[in-house]
């Protein structure tokens, strides 16, 4: 069924913005095996409730994460010289921001990590014209529970790397991150170049350069229509898995700290192939990041798990993949297995190794990011995904934190074995 390519555009920006705090839902594009069909999600113009003014001066906050460590970050600048930027060829070699967050010891080190950027919280705010609504300094002011440049906890610690949805800034997925990390895990979440409404890159100097969606209009006019469209988000799956596979190179190899240059957080870069387990190694992402996740293991065989959060299989499971463990965590309405995305149902025959099919009720696309956990706090509530931001935040740290225990550390998970009276909202898929 063919969409109107203004929708789609409409549909995509959505998901980029930090004002989508203020819809929570939008038009998903899910895609048979041939064709495109309709959106599965409610449209993004739907109305939300507007902040109360007492939540309008609420300063806003990340939950404090339930393991038992502290968090370091670090941010990392990462070049992969053997490969152009797909997007932007004149560009030169593929460039990636990396926020990696690890368990780390107390004390030694007093203050928080930021969010996100003034500028790169104003562009997401400019890119669905809330800025006059929401103040871009509220934003760029939360703070996160990570301490910068903290010293690592000692021992080797399973890695896994995030990627997040398309347009969407590594910053959405902030929430999860800290709570593995809190738990015990390395947890690197990359930003692809031109993929997001602004991300800032580092320049010559003191400079620093800002990335803009570059992809978002090489996607809405992809060649061929619908049918281009869907060859473009397979390609970018494919290149961010490329990009994953680096960002595990990159931590996981010998060199010197120099390498990565100085941090952004004010200090050394910690010495991670003494941190990281390479034997323990897992990869998810939200939306378009989910399916580069899962695309990933195919040509990378150091991931051992794969977890795709709402994201269309745009890109299949490479076929040497289909026998390791695969995490699929969607919306009720928009991925159960009568849902007009066939990729699910499509690559749930296609697995034969441990698998899990789970929606959430009440829940939209952005459910798995930070989003409605920072929107609540702001009183905004959106009639067509009223699950709370609490119970969102919740939900996707415990299940994606069971099932990385599960396929990485051994652990017994049975928040994996069915359905629980704690978590009514979640359901279990066995077509």
């Amino acid at each position: 069924m063919t969409r109107n390519r203004t929708q789609r555009r409409r549909a995509a920006v959505a998901v980029a913005s930090l004002a989508s705090i203020a819809s929570l839902a939008l038009l998903t594009p899910a895609f048979a095996d041939g064709a495109v069909s309709a959106p599965v999600s409610v449209s993004a113009s739907v109305p939300a409730s507007a902040p109360a003014p007492a939540a309008q001066e609420a300063e806003l906050a990340l939950p404090r994460p339930s393991g038992p460590h502290s968090i370091g970050r670090d941010t990392l600048h990462l070049v992969d010289a053997s490969r152009r930027d797909m997007w932007v060829p004149s560009s030169g070699a593929r460039e990636l921001m990396v926020s990696v967050y690890y368990p780390a010891r107390t004390g030694g080190v007093s203050g928080s990590a930021p969010y996100l950027g003034v500028e790169e919280a104003e562009l997401l705010l400019k890119g669905q014209k809330l800025d006059q609504a929401i103040d871009d300094d509220k934003v760029a002011a939360v703070r996160t529970n990570a301490m910068p440049a903290a010293r690592p906890a000692k021992g080797r610690h399973p890695l896994v790397v995030l990627s997040p949805g398309f347009t969407l800034h590594r910053a959405t997925l902030t929430g999860l991150a800290e709570e593995l990390a809190s738990r015990g895990y390395v947890v690197a979440v990359v930003d692809h170049a031109y993929e997001s409404f602004g991300t800032q890159f580092p320049g010559k100097g003191e400079t620093s350069r800002m990335r803009t969606c570059v992809a978002c209009d090489k996607v809405e006019n992809a060649p061929n229509g619908d049918a281009g469209e869907k060859r473009m988000m397979a390609k970018a799956a494919r290149n961010r898995a490329a990009d994953l596979s680096f960002v595990i190179d990159q931590l996981t190899r010998r060199q010197t700290r120099a390498d990565h240059g100085s941090s952004p957080d004010h200090g050394q870069h910690p010495d991670y192939p003494a941190l990281i387990d390479p034997r323990r190694i897992g990869a998810a992402g939200h939306s378009l990041g989910g399916n580069a996740a899962a695309a990933a293991m195919g040509t990378d065989h150091r991931i051992r798990a794969a977890a795709n959060l709402d994201g269309t299989f745009f890109a299949p499971v490479p076929i040497n993949a289909t026998d390791r463990p695969v995490l699929m965590l969607g919306t009720r309405e928009g991925h159960n297995p009568t849902a007009e995305d066939t990729s699910w149902p499509r690559e749930w025959r296609r697995l034969h190794g441990w698998k899990r099919w789970l929606t959430v009720v009440d829940s939209g696309h952005l459910t798995f990011t930070d989003l409605p956990v920072l929107g609540g706090q702001l009183g905004i509530t959106d009639p067509e995904a009223p699950l709370s931001g609490k119970r969102s935040g919740e939900i996707t740290a415990d299940y994606v934190t069971a099932f990385f225990d599960r396929h990485l550390r051994s652990r017994s998970a049975p928040l994996l074995d069915g359905p629980s009276k704690e978590n009514p909202e979640v359901a279990f898929h066995t077509p």
